[in-house]
Formats: structure tokens, sequence, C-alpha cells
């Protein structure tokens, strides 16, 4: 029989310390976002959803939706197996062909998630390459924390976004003939900031170091094409970007793009992506949709980042602490208190209509804890002048009391 005492008591100091994590219960209804019905403890009312990851709202959009509507009238449910076993549909190799294109690469292989395209690429890359180091930025997403870890390969921590530190890494790492391999973001989740892309491509152009970047929270939604913050800047020199269909394109997955041979050979080895059954066709079929939609409407890139600036400059005009880091679409509103970030959030909720999760503990250090605001295109000026009013009172609120 199992013993019951250490789960109750990492339950217990979770709860206690305000690190335990409540998952709001919301429904989205079509057509209706960034609005949602939250089913809450005592009640159900509407509420406005302002943390959504959905950042475009393409989740709700009808190019998308009828293009699932097509392929689960077509196919079914189901992909029925795994990519090697009956489980690769027409539409998973037109849905990788549209990412290779979009990032102008040789090849693409799409994963469950994002975080499962992490995880087991490093795994692959550290049993393609055995003498691989991994130089990885010390702000850098759970899901690459973990690859690297359960990779078993050599690893090194440089400051996040310090191109010195980086550069005496790789100094080390190639004075010990090992193969570096350069793991960062573009836009960092959390504070809302950038990565010098350029610089560390520069790096490894000198050191000859491989380059890995994470662009979940760019794709669809920088670039003339939604390619990410690469293209933005006019970057190539990416050997593999790792983005997600989660985000952005509002459906859900996540993929790899590079070379074509390097990405055949991480397919052939990484069982994350071998021993799994694949996508369902319908979520393969309305990606595809979103890309190509995404493509061509630059304009909706230009309303999402109209829409964060705004939001900042009105918090801001109310002496709201936004994050000093944050230049895109991300609105870190800092609390720096679990307890009172918790407290916030179900004041918001319950007293406003307004859903902002807190972020507190470990996803964020100890004492940077904050609501984590996400504006979409979606997102009017009326909803925006209720969600500054209504913080501005939550903060009053906890001042006074």
């Amino acid at each position: 029989m199992i013993n019951l005492a250490p789960f109750k008591k990492i339950l217990e100091t979770l709860k206690s310390s305000g690190k335990y994590r409540v998952f709001n219960d919301i429904v989205r209804e079509r057509g209706d976002f960034p609005e949602a019905i939250w089913y809450g403890p005592y009640n159900i009312k509407n509420i406005v959803n302002w943390c959504s990851n959905d950042y475009l709202g393409m989740g709700q959009h009808k190019v998308v939706i009828d293009a699932m509507h097509t392929a689960l009238d077509q196919t079914g449910s189901g992909s029925g197996g795994t990519r090697n076993i009956g489980g690769t549909s027409h539409y998973h190799v037109a849905l990788e062909n549209e990412l290779a294109r979009l990032h102008s690469n040789g090849a693409a292989l799409l994963y469950s998630s994002a975080y499962v395209a992490n995880e087991w690429t490093l795994i692959a890359l550290s049993k393609i390459i055995p003498n691989i180091i991994f130089l990885s930025d010390s702000s850098n997403h759970a899901s690459i924390i973990e690859g690297v870890r359960h990779s078993g390969a050599e690893k090194t921590i440089w400051k996040h976004n310090d191109m010195m530190d980086l550069e005496e890494k790789l100094v080390e790492a190639t004075e010990r003939e090992m193969v570096p391999c350069i793991i960062f973001e573009s836009v960092y989740s959390m504070e809302g900031d950038v990565s010098p892309i350029s610089q560390v491509c520069d790096l490894a152009e000198k050191y000859n170091a491989m380059t890995y970047i994470d662009e979940v929270h760019a794709v669809g939604m920088y670039g003339e094409t939604g390619a990410g913050y690469c293209e933005k800047i006019g970057e190539t020199r990416i050997d593999i970007i790792n983005g997600t269909l989660g985000k952005a394109y509002g459906v859900q997955g996540g993929y790899i793009s590079g070379d074509g041979e390097v990405i055949d050979a991480i397919r052939s080895i990484a069982s994350g992506f071998i021993f799994t059954t694949s996508s369902s066709p319908v979520i393969c079929a309305g990606a595809l949709a979103s890309i190509k939609y995404l493509k061509d409407h630059n304009e909706l890139r230009v309303q999402h980042q109209e829409r964060a600036t705004k939001l900042k400059s009105m918090l801001s005009e109310v002496g709201i602490e936004v994050h000093k880091d944050s230049c895109t679409h991300i609105v870190p509103v800092m609390v720096r208190d679990a307890v009172l970030c918790k407290q916030m959030s179900d004041m918001l909720i319950e007293d406003y209509n307004i859903y902002i999760q807190p972020i507190n503990y470990p996803t964020v250090a100890v004492g940077e804890e904050r609501l984590r605001i996400a504006p979409t295109p979606l997102h009017t000026d009326a909803m925006m002048y209720e969600l500054v009013d209504a913080l501005r009172k939550t903060f009053k609120r906890h001042n006074q009391g």
C-alpha cells in the first residue's frame, strides 16, 4: 500500500507558500474570444481571458475550423498509429513540408508538443554526436532544461543574454575539443525580452558551434510571413529551430526544422517521436490552414504589437510596474510575492471577471512573481480600460490591507 504522507507533505508545503497551482475551469466559445465561461467553485459566469497563448485568436478562426471539419469528415478522429506504423497521413506530410518552407529549410519534423520536441531532439543530438556539449542560456524553458538533463551529455549554463560569458564557455569547450551546441530562445516568455540572436550566431561561426533556437513565442507573430524573430531580423544562421503550433497558430503540437539530413537523422533516433501515436490529421489540417493564412495576413501581427504597446503605456500611466526588459507582446505585471499574486488573480476573476493566471516559482524566481498578460488583436480598447482599472483597484486594496 502506498504511503500518502510524502504526498500530503508536498501539497501542504505548496499551498502554504502560495505555490500550489489551481487550474481555472473555463470554456472558450467559438466566435467570442477572448471572452469565455468560467466555472468557479460557487458560480458560473462570463469572463475575459487575458492570459491565453492563443496570441492571434487563430484557435477561433473560420479558416482553421473549416479545415479541421473537412479533415474530420474525411479521415475520422485519430491518426490510427505511430508515424512508423500507419500513423503518417498526407496531412502530416503536407504540414511538415509547409513548416520547412516557412523556415526556408530542407525539412521539418512534427512532434506532439514543442516541449516533447525540445526534450527528445536534444536527447537525439547527444546520441548522434557523442562529444557534444550543450551551452544553455540560464533563462531557457523547462523543456530545454529537461532535455539537456535527460540527454546525459555534458552541459554548461551561460548567463542570460550575456555574450561575454557565452564566449568564455565556447573557448573552454573548443579547447577540450568538444562540439558546442548553443541553446537559446528568441522571445523569452516570462520577461518578454529578446535574445541577441545575430551576436549568438557570430560567436557560433567563430567557434564552429551549432545553434539551436526555441521560437515558440515568436512563430506566427514575428517576421513578414510569421516565421519568427529570426525572419524579422533576417537571421538565417540557425541550425535547428523549435516551434509550436499551439500558440499563435491556435492548434496543438510542436516541431523542429533544419537541414534535411539533420532532421532525418533525428527522426530516426528520437524515441519520443518514434514510439508515440501521431497527432490527429484533424489537428494537422488546422495547423496547415493557420500557417498558410498567417503567411498572407501580416496585419494581424501589426495589430498584435499595437495592442501590447498600448496596454504597456496604459499600465505605466497609472503606475503599475511592467517588467523592465519586456519589448515584445508579453506584458508581465510585477507583484513580487507568491501569496499576493494568487490572491490578486482570485480577486480579478471573482470581482472583475478578468482571468490572469498567477506566475510563481518555479516558473519564475522567488521574488519575481507576476501576472503575465497576453493581449491579442481581439482585445478591445474597452476591455483594456477595464483591465487597467481592475488592476489599479486590486493593487490599491492590497496596499490598504
